[in-house]
């Protein structure tokens, strides 16, 4: 039987109002002199600096504990000032992936251990991550994946591969991956997860240039690194569970709808209110805006919950790639050949169209994410 899937929509408080004022009012300062051309990559943009503001204002780590150096505001505060950071195409590279998810799970699976040591520094703005998940050829199953880690005493022995991994050449931490078991009837068994200094002896970062000739991406290998013991996140064995709970966090936020938003804005500024076109393909890409925007803030507020929003999630990020990789398509038609080469819109409409494919690759693939929404809807 087909089973519903429904989204309760959540609306802000008007007290986040003045939050939203105060970012703004930040961003326009912080952001000045900052050219299109930067903010066109949205959350990819790396400026360590600037993450640290972030931090001393409190706008990092906003729904932690305060005793791991958080400030105890809600997840539609902290929805707020990420809708915001994305709007402007705010560098927040050097705190993202701290920030939206190792900081929670080190708090859950760590609380004692790691979490007092690292997650303050994550608050402040001062530690950056990069995720060990994917592997050469595994593809998009990450239940394939062949790193392993051998304990010895009191340590831990990683050997391995990790590929994709963005940002590693500027992390300070690696969260892994990896297998401390070996393959048995269940393929989820046997994994588990680790807090990685990058800094260790073993490490070999290798950059992979993309198509816009960035290096954003990553080959890691893992040489008989050694791991203290207590840096194990969570029980043994437990790593698929823990991965797929993070996912959560990495399918839900607003940045899996928002990437092309400088294209947009770029857009809107060069439109011509008279013709019919422009407002009509502009203002769909508005409706879509709006609806993801529901849909987004539906997932924090089952966070907020306690529920589980995995298939929700699933189905906000395939939607928002879709409408994000459209964004150039509809630049080209509204514009072609009349874009000023010199103008800001032929300079971020060219970033995005070469950026646009990787959109439906980060945080899942397409085809994965479809297989979740599918079953847990019994459509397969």
């Amino acid at each position: 039987m087909l089973q519903a899937l429904r989204i309760t929509p959540c609306a802000l408080p008007l007290s986040s109002e003045a939050l939203r004022a105060e970012v703004r009012e930040f961003l326009a300062t912080a952001l000045r002199d900052y050219p299109a051309r930067l903010r066109a990559k949205s959350m990819f943009g790396f400026d360590r600096a600037f993450s640290r503001k972030l931090g001393e204002r409190g706008w990092i780590g906003m729904t932690w504990p305060k005793r791991f150096g958080g400030h105890e505001r809600s997840p539609l505060e902290r929805y707020v000032v990420l809708e915001e950071l994305l709007a402007a195409g705010a560098p927040c590279a050097a705190h993202w992936s701290g920030d939206r998810q190792m900081g929670p799970q080190l708090i859950r699976y760590s609380p004692d251990t790691l979490a007092p040591r690292i997650v303050p520094r994550i608050a402040r703005g001062e530690v950056v991550f990069c995720i060990g998940m994917s592997e050469p050829d595994s593809g998009s199953d990450l239940a394939s994946i062949r790193t392993k880690a051998e304990r010895v005493g009191a340590k831990w022995i990683i050997n391995g591969q990790k590929v994709w991994t963005s940002g590693a050449q500027n992390a300070d931490y690696m969260v892994a991956l990896v297998r401390t078991a070996k393959r048995s009837e269940d393929r989820h068994a046997g994994m588990s997860q680790f807090l990685v200094d990058m800094k260790t002896p073993g490490i070999t970062v290798r950059p992979i240039v993309n198509i816009l000739g960035e290096r954003d991406f990553n080959e890691v290998v893992l040489d008989n690194v050694e791991v203290p013991e207590d840096c194990l996140i969570g029980d043994e064995g437990q790593g698929w569970n823990q991965v797929s709970g993070e996912l959560a966090f990495e399918r839900s936020g607003p940045e899996r709808y928002l990437s092309s938003t400088q294209l947009f804005i770029e857009m809107l500024d060069a439109a011509d209110a008279d013709d019919p076109r422009h407002s009509t393909d502009l203002g769909r890409v508005v409706a879509r805006y709006a609806t993801l925007r529901q849909m987004s803030l539906g997932i924090s507020g089952m966070l907020m919950r306690g529920e589980d929003p995995a298939l929700a999630a699933a189905l906000v990020k395939d939607q928002g790639a879709l409408t994000e990789q459209a964004m150039p398509e509809i630049a080209h038609r509204l514009f072609g050949g009349g874009i000023d080469p010199t103008s800001d819109l032929a300079a971020v409409l060219r970033y995005i169209t070469l950026a646009a494919p990787s959109f439906s690759l980060r945080g899942g693939t397409r085809e994965i994410l479809r297989g979740i929404v599918a079953r847990g809807m019994d459509l397969q």
